[in-house]
């Protein structure tokens, strides 16, 4: 995603073969969706989207599925697919499945879904995960992505696109402040993104855009478990590092992207 620039324990090598689950930082524990989504946005796309009454949801760049899996609740009957490459967020959803008991319904698959033949589906989910529908680099990569979608949706369905979008143009000081290798190019403002998929061949059915609480709200339980978790672990092996990367984190996001980078969530209808 979009926003995973930091993922909590990458690049942590060093003595994880002598340590538990338990003595590592925790991953996303205090985010039910991974990304600036509220519950209450959460409850209308959800709405939204199951008055098309799908009978299959494709979900790419999945995570743990909790939009999927909601989706499924609220649809009975209707089957969903998550692709993602993270097995622990993948199990974390086929969990989370279970509990509810949607576990016959939906399937989580570890794999790339670039030229993904998973489709065509009824209703097709990429959320903040643009990236993981073409190899490209930004902003082709929103542009692949946006007509591999075209081709992954059936007649008459539904596509969820949650893209990065400038809110703003941003100065020199917010680009040197974000995470390194981006450009103002990388990205586009809100009309150019609903331009890009008009071109694409959708149409936009709804426009809505994450607001400033509810990406406060995200980048905060984003780091809120690692922050736990070193006021538990000051002298641990990993507690430097792993400050540091919340630090970077919090800078990335505060010098940076905030009220900068948006979020666009636009539900597409597919022209014939």
């Amino acid at each position: 995603m979009m926003w995973a620039r930091c993922r909590n324990g990458a690049g942590a090598t060093a003595r994880v073969d002598a340590m538990t689950d338990d003595d590592l930082p925790p991953r996303f524990t205090h985010l039910a969706f991974h990304g600036p989504l509220s519950e209450a946005r959460a409850a209308r796309l959800v709405s939204r989207l199951a008055r098309t009454s799908p009978a299959t949801v494709l979900d790419l760049g999945c995570g743990w599925g909790e939009l999927l899996l909601r989706i499924l609740d609220a649809v009975p009957g209707a089957v969903g697919v998550g692709i993602d490459l993270s097995a622990a967020d993948l199990g974390r959803g086929q969990g989370n499945a279970l509990t509810r008991g949607l576990d016959g319904r939906v399937s989580f698959i570890e794999e790339s879904a670039v030229g993904t033949d998973r489709g065509p589906a009824d209703l097709v989910l990429c959320v903040g995960s643009s990236h993981v529908l073409s190899e490209a680099k930004p902003p082709q990569h929103t542009i692949d992505a946006l007509h591999a979608l075209r081709r992954l949706v059936k007649p008459g369905g539904r596509v969820l696109l949650g893209e990065g979008f400038w809110e703003h143009p941003p100065s020199p000081a917010e680009i040197a402040a974000m995470w390194p290798g981006i450009t103002a190019a990388d990205h586009y403002d809100l009309a150019g993104l609903v331009d890009l998929a008009i071109s694409a061949g959708f149409r936009p059915e709804w426009i809505e855009t994450a607001s400033l609480e509810e990406w406060d709200d995200f980048e905060s339980g984003y780091l809120a478990g690692v922050e736990e978790w070193l006021a538990d672990h000051q002298d641990h092996p990993q507690a430097a590092e792993t400050r540091k990367r919340a630090d970077d984190h919090l800078s990335v996001w505060l010098r940076g992207s905030r009220g900068c980078m948006g979020l666009a969530y636009l539900t597409l209808i597919p022209l014939p």
